[in-house]
């Protein structure tokens, strides 16, 4: 099939990627279908697997994506303490969502519609930036910086704390994103201490 006049793989790939993001995370995985990505890229529907193979692919590659950004983009500096490893965690966990609310979205919410090998590649890489912080507060709770009775369970749990600034936080509103972070660190340490 020839491709669609004035496309191009390098413009048009990214393209669909966004589009596919974008409807994900409005009207999630089951409700889209191929062809209502293919519109809102402008595209017809078959030149879509010029791109990806299928629609299970393309939501894998958003996950996978995302979470390999997540996990690049993460820097921790086991030279400082505990207590500002976790300060910068929390800093970092806020202001990487914040910037990626849709590819949040999906992340958290689309999981159920992986396929098994595909939930498992990206449960690999949830469970390798969860053990990130799970080593900061271990190694709190071995210098008696931090009071946890199970570094895993409030592992999870202050993920979905932080993770959850994405779905009420908006810019303009009452406290910045800076404020924000302030107090939910505020609210961290007081958790583990």
């Amino acid at each position: 099939m020839a491709r669609t006049a004035g496309s191009h793989s390098d413009i048009t790939g990214p393209r669909v990627r966004e589009a596919a993001l974008r409807l994900f995370a409005r009207g999630g995985y089951a409700a889209v279908s191929m062809r209502a990505i293919a519109a809102e890229v402008g595209v017809q529907a078959g030149a879509l697997y010029n791109y990806t193979p299928d629609k299970q692919t393309l939501l894998f590659d958003l996950m996978e994506g995302h979470m390999t950004e997540l996990l690049a983009a993460g820097v921790d500096d086991p030279a400082l303490g505990a207590e500002a490893r976790l300060q910068a965690f929390v800093a970092f966990h806020i202001r990487f969502h914040h910037a990626r609310p849709d590819a949040v979205f999906i992340a958290y919410m689309e999981l159920r519609n992986l396929s098994p090998e595909n939930f498992a590649r990206v449960e690999a890489l949830r469970r390798e930036y969860e053990n990130g912080l799970e080593s900061i507060l271990r190694e709190g709770v071995e210098a008696g910086i931090f009071r946890v009775a199970d570094t895993k369970i409030a592992t999870l749990a202050i993920i979905a704390m932080l993770t959850g600034v994405n779905t009420w936080f908006r810019a303009g509103g009452r406290l910045s994103i800076e404020e924000v972070t302030a107090q939910y660190w505020d609210m961290v340490r007081r958790a583990v201490s």
